[in-house]
């Protein structure tokens, strides 16, 4: 089963976290400092909030399509490319406290969006870089991007 991913930075975690239980009729599947993730099962979504800027109102920081299998992020990445999508490829990368294999493209807003199977379960919320689903190291957050998560135009497995 796929499920749509939506990542929100929002100005205070404890009251989001509360409220999504409450609203999604679920808690959170991983509940780290900074990071909560909620798996709901109907509708299927997995809904991530990252703490964001308390000054700040919710922002959406990115998009996603969680698949079960490598083997279904290589088709999304040639069904986009032959589309005319740019794609960006990271393999077995860190993220958001998981092992993933993962494409980025972005829509016509620039709205980032990635299809990602997740390999196995990781201690830390960020790539080695500091980035992806996180605060830069100054603590600044802002939107993931394409340039922001280093993702790469090609990769190992993906061809």
């Amino acid at each position: 089963m796929s499920r749509l991913q939506l990542a929100l930075r929002v100005p205070d975690l404890t009251q989001a976290v509360e409220f999504y239980t409450k609203l999604l009729a679920t808690a959170p599947a991983k509940l780290h400092e900074g990071y909560a993730n909620f798996a709901v099962a109907q509708p299927p979504l997995k809904l991530i909030l990252l703490q964001g800027d308390p000054a700040e109102a919710t922002a959406m920081d990115h998009l996603g399509v969680e698949v079960e299998t490598g083997h279904e992020v290589i088709e999304a990445a040639d069904r986009l490319t032959a589309a005319g999508l740019t794609v960006a490829h990271e393999e077995s990368t860190s993220c958001c406290y998981a092992v993933q294999d993962k494409i980025w493209t972005e829509g016509p807003g620039q709205e980032p969006w990635e299809v990602y199977v997740v390999k196995e379960a990781a201690d830390k919320l960020t790539h080695d870089n500091g980035v992806c689903c996180a605060a830069a190291p100054d603590g600044v957050t802002g939107k993931t991007t394409l340039a922001s998560v280093g993702a790469t135009d090609a990769c190992n497995t993906c061809g």
